[in-house]
């Protein structure tokens, strides 16, 4: 359904008249008229109110009872008195009763001094209580999670934490137990909370119920102070204050509402893992391997060893980019490889090359969604990605849209979803089928011609694909969600000339609210690609003078052609496919020089020179959203002392090696970005400012370099080759250094686990909890068995990214058969 436009109305509130948007909440409204109506259970985010804590109580003129202001939307000539004596008593009356069991220990309650409850009794209460019994008392505090503590004889069952459990999380744990002044805040049968948005519920609690097991007893209000900026530990990027306490350290992670990218909420990975900032293992002094081992050395002396080792390589160096670099990072890099040492390889994508003209053709603003489209689609078809673990707040964002605006889903993925139960249209294809799907598709919008044929290539069913088309076909505005790994291997560039058909086929193009929207692998990836980090791109998506090579092609051309590696916040060994080549490359290599916050096997063992990283939360630059939004990473805490800005080392490489870079601060390299990538001109930082810009939406958008969509004579996609078993890989969200590294995430740690159907289970005598190893090529990787039901015979899943045994060893961008089997126990000898 398209986005209702606001019509204004007037109404009266203490004597005042004021203008707000009809069907706006009287509470919401009352605030435009600069009257404060006292709340606990209230919160937008969560939807329909539910008026249970009756705080917000008003009178309005023609209603004999007083009114729940949160769930009364106001009216054109509406009179509203919330001060007249009648308002007064009830709101006294709702704090005494609160009061009645809530333990008056202010004191020492993690809430105190930034409590609702607090305020609310100062300002709404009537100052006494007339109570003199015992309270009520349960046992305080349980852990609900090991996040999560409650301690609920301070719950005042306000319901916000349980609504967001079942109505945005959608995760139906958390729930109302008992009954009367018995009732509490539990999940079934005392099951831990564990769930990937469940630190959501400390933010939501008005009261200190609900606290941070991390954060718990750490810090008082004003011994704190917040710092804005972004999270930068997935594409999502969402807005963040860091609570910080003496400009040294980071004590808890907040959500900053920005609806144009996060709706307000955090994922626990992001609210969570700031705790690696501040682990004793981080690399926070340059290191130079001496006598075989790492070392920490000077700057003076890192700095000369890697400039030297540059220089000595010249055009054979190779720079790999990480996903987490910033726009000023990446744009350096690029700098320093084509302009300073005269090479052309530099990369940012796991996945392969992309086409010049498709990445110019994806980055066209007609065909470009934005975040808030979502939720006002007609249709969502989301392909080949699992949002919760690779962009986690648009998860929720799909959810969002399907629950309340009744968008029609669509899922369309090798692996089965946690966004299954929601879509009206369910296909399953083989792993590296997304080509394939995508015709299948495109002929099911069509005359159907061929849809059987092109179906059975992918290996998926040609009913759920005519019902997914059904599903889309005059929907309204389609936005499709797809992920990078749909473009990546022998067959990418095939699979994203589908998409753009598919594109052009539904009229994303002329349709205003539709458009594609990608799920990269790096947080930063759009942004590395607008800014020159692709072997075959230049800043602004203009063609590179020299095509370079790509990620797997560097790997491959050490050492005859390539010498000198430089690794930026990137470590192939865990996220790039082909490991055995990228171990091969490391070991051949005569210089690797990297930028890394902690030491990952793969560069302890290979690394030549290690320069400090900044953490998220040290940073200062920006990064490129998915949907175009240029938005800040701002500094929040002091560098430790050894640790200096990434791009300042990045600009002292240029300066020793003999042509400076020109630039003495990050915003001036910001200011060289504006001047190379034509549709941010006359983009500044106080225009991004705190909530960030799409630049989309401003004049210079018109500048993106030409592209047309392909108009027939797509190549057909290839037939299926026989295989007992195909090979198909997901990330998690719960794997990677910053989980590894924060105490209280680590319960979370991803481990390999090989995810097969029920039939080939009992076919392969594997049951759940089996240790199995999958093999292809002679390299194996061992993990437990898992039967899914879910999961379409033929295919068997391992996890990208864990610490051992991780899926990259076994994965070379090419569709594999595999063959799974029980592993043999390992005997240790005696």
């Amino acid at each position: 359904m398209p986005k209702p436009e606001p019509k204004l109305i007037t109404f009266e509130i203490d004597g005042r008249e004021v203008q707000a948007p009809e069907g706006m909440m009287l509470v919401d409204a009352a605030r435009l008229g600069d009257v404060e109506i006292p709340f606990f259970c209230y919160e937008p985010k969560l939807g329909a109110p539910v008026g249970a804590c009756r705080m917000c109580l008003v009178e309005i003129e023609g209603m004999p009872k007083l009114q729940t202001s949160c769930s009364t939307p106001v009216k054109d000539g509406m009179v509203v008195s919330t001060t007249s004596e009648r308002v007064k008593q009830a709101q006294n009356a709702v704090v005494e009763f609160l009061l009645v069991n809530h333990p008056l220990d202010c004191p020492v309650c993690d809430k105190g001094g930034e409590c609702p409850l607090q305020d609310i009794s100062y300002g709404w209460g009537a100052g006494r209580s007339r109570f003199i019994e015992p309270k009520r008392h349960f046992e305080k505090p349980v852990a609900l999670s090991p996040l999560i503590a409650i301690d609920r004889e301070r719950c005042i069952l306000c319901y916000r934490c349980v609504r967001f459990s079942q109505e945005i999380a959608e995760d139906y744990q958390l729930v109302f137990l008992e009954r009367g002044d018995h009732t509490f805040v539990g999940t079934h049968d005392g099951h831990p909370y564990v769930a990937p948005f469940s630190g959501n519920i400390v933010e939501l609690c008005p009261v200190g119920a609900l606290t941070s097991q991390a954060y718990r007893f750490r810090a008082r209000p004003w011994d704190i102070e917040d710092a804005g900026s972004i999270c930068t530990l997935c594409p999502s990027q969402c807005n963040v204050k860091y609570t910080t306490r003496d400009d040294t350290r980071v004590l808890r992670v907040l959500a900053r509402d920005n609806q144009g990218v996060d709706d307000g909420w955090l994922c626990d990975k992001g609210r969570f893992g700031y705790q690696a900032i501040h682990a004793p293992e981080r690399v926070t002094q340059p290191l130079v391997r001496d006598g075989g081992a790492l070392r920490p050395v000077s700057w003076e002396r890192a700095l000369s060893e890697a400039a030297r080792a540059l220089a000595r390589a010249g055009g054979r160096s190779a720079a790999i980019v990480g996903g987490q670099a910033t726009n000023e990072e990446g744009f350096l890099v690029q700098h320093l490889m084509r302009e300073v040492l005269g090479s052309p390889h530099v990369d940012s994508r796991p996945s392969g090359v992309l086409d010049p003209a498709q990445a110019r053709a994806l980055a066209r603003p007609d065909l470009t969604a934005a975040v808030p489209d979502i939720e006002w689609a007609g249709a969502v078809l989301v392909l080949d990605t699992e949002l919760v673990d690779e962009m986690p707040i648009l998860d929720l964002r799909v959810r969002k849209g399907v629950r309340r605006n009744g968008v029609r889903l669509v899922v369309a993925t090798s692996r089965p979803s946690s966004l299954d139960p929601n879509a009206r249209a369910v296909v399953r294809f083989t792993p590296g089928a997304g080509e394939a799907f995508l015709a299948a598709l495109g002929a099911a919008l069509g005359d159907g011609r061929g849809l059987d044929e092109l179906a059975g290539r992918a290996g998926a069913s040609p009913e759920a694909v005519r019902a997914a088309a059904d599903a889309l076909r005059d929907a309204g505005p389609v936005v499709v969600v797809w992920g990078e790994r749909l473009s990546g291997g022998e067959r990418g560039r095939q699979a994203v000339a589908r998409l753009l058909d598919l594109a052009r086929t539904l009229e994303l193009a002329g349709t205003e609210g539709a458009g594609l929207l990608e799920v990269p692998r790096g947080t930063n990836a759009r942004g590395l690609r607008e800014v020159g980090c692709l072997p075959n791109l230049a800043p602004g998506l203009a063609d590179a003078a020299a095509a370079g090579k790509s990620a797997g092609e560097i790997a491959a051309a050490v050492p005859e052609e390539i010498s000198a590696l430089l690794l930026v916040h990137a470590d192939p060994l865990s996220s790039h496919p082909d490991r055995g080549a990228w171990e091969r490359a490391l070991d051949r290599a005569g210089s690797v020089i990297a930028f890394a916050d902690f030491l990952t096997p793969g560069l302890e063992e290979h690394a030549t020179v290690v320069f400090p990283s900044e953490s998220e939360a040290e940073k200062d630059g920006t990064m490129t959203h998915p949907d175009g939004r240029v938005q800040r990473v701002r500094q929040a805490i002091a560098r430790p002392p050894e640790v200096l800005p990434n791009w300042q080392v990045l600009a002292e490489l240029c300066e020793r090696i003999g042509k400076p870079a020109g630039v003495v601060s990050g915003p001036a390299v910001f200011e060289r970005i504006v001047a190379s990538v034509p549709f941010y001109e006359g983009l500044t930082l106080a225009e991004l400012g705190g909530k960030g810009v799409r630049w989309q939406e401003r004049d210079g958008a018109g500048r993106v370099p030409e592209s047309t969509l392909p108009e027939g004579g797509l190549e057909e996609p290839p037939p299926l080759e026989a295989a007992d078993l195909r090979l198909g890989t997901a990330p998690s969200l719960w794997s990677g250094p910053v989980v590894e590294h924060s105490p209280i995430l680590r319960f979370l740690l991803a481990d390999q686990r090989v995810e097969l159907s029920v039939e080939d289970g009992e076919r392969l005598g594997v049951s759940t909890g089996d240790e199995v190893a999958v093999t292809v090529g002679g390299a194996s990787v061992r993990g437990v068995a898992r039967l899914r039901s879910d999961v379409p015979p033929g295919s068997v899943f391992l996890v990208e990214g864990t610490q051992s045994e991780n899926a990259t060893a076994l994965t070379n961008g090419r569709p594999r058969a595999v063959k799974v089997a029980r592993a043999a126990r390992e005997v240790t000898p005696a």
